[in-house]
């Protein structure tokens, strides 16, 4: 399948061709800040299938809690949250799932895990289904 994405305003553009994507939330205080909101939602691609067709990100690098940088890709122009490539994951990249074309922020109907579970904020439930983390990979 082919994820197709972009930005608020149009200026960035991109897709990935993907069999199958893992369907995340992360509730980490970190993506709380980066959305302005209680989480991100994230389709996990690798990150070789990921190419930007149109304009160029800005980026941002943050420090997780690992210590390893969370290098966030935003729209220079509207400020769109676009994707995140975590240094702890060399090999996959979290697009926002906001930003997708086509329904797919639905995110296929089904969430895999929530990450930072600990940080999610209390007038949330978990979601069904989806693997529990308190941390990342924890």
């Amino acid at each position: 399948m082919t994820l197709t994405g972009s930005c608020m305003c149009g200026g960035v553009h991109y897709t990935a061709d993907v069999d199958k994507y893992l369907s995340a939330l992360c509730h980490c205080t970190d993506c709380q800040k980066w959305t302005g909101g209680a989480f991100t939602s994230n389709a996990v691609v690798p990150r070789t299938s990921l190419k930007v067709t149109k304009g160029s990100p800005s980026t941002y690098d943050a420090v997780g809690d690992s210590g390893k940088i969370n290098k966030h890709f935003f729209c220079p122009t509207c400020g769109s949250s676009l994707y995140t490539e975590l240094e702890l994951m060399p090999d996959m990249t979290c697009i926002k799932a906001g930003g997708l074309d086509n329904g797919e922020a639905n995110l296929g109907g089904k969430v895999d895990i929530e990450f930072y579970v600990k940080d999610r904020p209390s007038y949330l439930a978990a979601v069904e289904g989806a693997k529990q983390e308190s941390a990342f990979g924890g």
